[in-house]
């Protein structure tokens, strides 16, 4: 490069001003690529992840005096489907995996409905009070529900549904968090404008909700969904004190295979498996779609 080049003053205008360059920008089409590093880090994160659950396979496969010895086993054995059907028959999975079915599909469709009624109302509509209810339905995130099970075990037994499915769907139809969630959401994702628009053309509140909330807060119910239905099929505290093994859920079931006087590890690792088993599947058919809602929530948002 010659000394002129270098020299050389920078382009003006018309006006005689310098002209100003504009900055570079990345092309829209083009991907953003992760290095080497990046990589390496998911994969830690992606093998701790799985850890536990490849781990419950392999035990799930072995017999329970080949757990006992020292070194473990690390890899896969020949009494998987032996050990899954033992499981299923001493703990009676068949029924307890339906009635799980129904207590988490019955609160994951109530839970999402109400949270959705309710955060759109404490999001977008004014009415008094409406404050001070909000932070009294997060304050009740805050009590241990260890606290209200002596209460609600009595108010289920005065109504006589001991050992029903009810006693379970009942106390969590709608959720504190799945509130506070949706308000968030809502608050953001919805313009008050879209819901004026829609009162100036007529609509009712059951159509501003059916044609304007729900269209927007598709995302968030999505992932509220998929946390509700994983939190109800995992729940065990308020299910072992509501249900015994006549009329069980999958994680009362499960807890008959622990009794005994030497447990057969093998077996509840079998039984483990297979009560983790419908997660997964419902998450590998439905995970795409929720991640794709969620982006396109953010995109919106």
């Amino acid at each position: 490069m010659s000394t002129s080049e270098l020299t050389t003053p920078p382009s003006k205008t018309e006006s005689g001003k310098p002209r100003r360059e504009r900055p570079r920008v990345m092309g829209a089409g083009k991907q953003l690529h992760a290095g080497p590093l990046t990589y390496v880090i998911l994969s830690v994160f992606a093998l701790v992840s799985l850890a536990p659950l490849v781990w419950t396979a392999i035990a799930a496969s072995r017999t329970d005096r080949r757990l006992a010895e020292t070194p473990p086993p690390l890899w896969f054995g020949g009494n998987l489907f032996k050990n899954m059907d033992r499981a299923w028959e001493e703990a009676g999975l068949g029924k307890a995996m339906f009635n799980t079915v129904f207590v988490a599909g019955t609160i994951t469709i109530s839970t999402v409905l109400f949270a959705t009624l309710a955060g759109f109302a404490f999001a977008k509509l004014r009415f008094r009070f409406s404050g001070l209810l909000l932070l009294l339905t997060i304050g009740t995130m805050m009590i241990p529900p260890q606290l209200a099970v002596v209460p609600l075990y009595l108010w289920m037994a005065d109504l006589g549904w001991s050992n029903q499915l009810q006693t379970v769907i009942l106390p969590t139809l709608c959720t504190a968090f799945g509130t506070f969630f949706m308000r968030q959401y809502l608050v953001q994702a919805l313009p008050s404008e879209l819901i004026e628009a829609a009162r100036v053309d007529g609509a009712s509140s059951l159509r501003v909700v059916w044609h304007v909330v729900f269209p927007a807060a598709r995302p968030a119910m999505a992932v509220l969904g998929l946390l509700t239905f994983v939190f109800a099929w995992n729940d065990f505290l308020w299910p072992i004190i509501a249900l015994n093994q006549e009329n069980p859920t999958v994680q009362v079931a499960l807890n008959s295979l622990g009794t005994g006087y030497v447990p057969d590890q093998a077996v509840i690792m079998a039984g483990a498996l297979l009560g983790t088993l419908p997660l997964l599947i419902a998450f590998l058919l439905f995970g795409k779609q929720i991640v794709g809602g969620i982006m396109q929530g953010a995109i919106k948002g």
